[in-house]
């Protein structure tokens, strides 16, 4: 046997040895989900789009579930309201009418729609980049053409880190992901029954925390800051 063929059969039982350790673990492994994107709310226009998107699929929902496009509706706004709540509560209104809803200022109308936000605040780090559509398409060419010649370009090579910069910039131009997060709901009930729901999640910019809180919760991180 010479001394290639059995430096391979060597690394071959060296990797089945490696597998078959692979076979348990004291604990689940940690595994990224699937590449996402998601919208980042910076302005009060922000707000509008929310708004509208809000009004767009809720009107859709309610005409597949059999109601009228005039049926009645009341918009309802949170106890204690934020000022995003008072903004966005404006701006759903606005859009109901304007989309020729029937909107009634008092409650007792036939659809009762109302919101619900939740600000969630994660203390781990914020990756700012994730590999995109250019990135990957610039790794494929180049692993089709390592196959072919068996060696990497430098010309694909600097392609890559061409691709790699348009992704940078691409995910950056937003400001990247952020600590905060935006959990907005909102809920079209009839006599307690829901008929339509939907549940978004949004980036938030760190500083912008404030205007998502209601006064008692932020009273209550004031408080809680000045103690430390």
């Amino acid at each position: 046997m010479s001394f290639t063929k059995a430096l391979g059969w060597t690394v071959a039982a060296g990797a089945a040895f490696v597998l078959a350790g692979c076979g348990s673990a004291p604990i689940p492994l940690s595994k990224n989900f699937e590449l996402t994107s998601q919208y980042k709310v910076r302005s009060a226009g922000h707000w509008e789009l929310l708004s509208r998107d809000v009004v767009a699929q809720t009107r859709a929902t309610l005409e597949k579930a059999g109601y009228a496009p005039n049926t009645p509706l009341h918009v309802a706004a949170p106890a204690q309201p934020s000022a995003f709540d008072l903004g966005f509560r404006d701006f759903l209104i606005t859009e109901f009418v304007q989309e020729g809803a029937s909107v009634q200022q008092g409650p007792g109308a036939t659809l009762e729609v109302s919101y619900n936000t939740q600000v969630v605040r994660h203390n781990s780090d914020r990756p700012h980049f994730i590999p995109g559509q250019f990135t990957m398409l610039a790794a494929g060419v180049m692993a089709a053409y390592g196959l072919r010649h068996e060696h990497l370009d430098t010309k694909l090579l600097a392609t890559l880190g061409l691709t790699t910069a348009a992704d940078y910039a691409n995910s950056i131009n937003s400001g990247g992901p952020t600590n905060t997060e935006l959990i907005l709901t909102t809920t079209v009930s009839r006599a307690g029954q829901y008929v339509a729901r939907k549940t978004d999640v949004y980036y938030l910019e760190n500083a912008d925390t404030p205007l998502f809180l209601r006064p008692a919760h932020y009273r209550a991180v004031n408080m809680k800051v000045v103690s430390q």
